[in-house]
């Protein structure tokens, strides 16, 4: 386990979004998967990544 945020990878942070997900915290997956996009240097893999885990703030569905 590192502590230096710097060290971790995409495949951490994408890690850490599905560990967040199942977990029933989806703000926190879709920051998690956010970060994981950015540091992805193929922009296909990074779109799947964002469709994976969109905003739950803006993917809210009125009543």
């Amino acid at each position: 386990m590192t502590r230096d945020p710097a060290d971790l990878t995409a495949a951490d942070y994408l890690d850490g979004a599905r560990e967040m997900a199942d977990a029933g915290r989806p703000y926190l997956a879709f920051l998690l998967a956010e970060e994981a996009a950015q540091r992805t240097t193929d922009p296909a893999t990074a779109d799947r990544i964002r469709v994976r885990f969109p905003d739950p703030t803006t993917s809210r569905k009125e009543n």
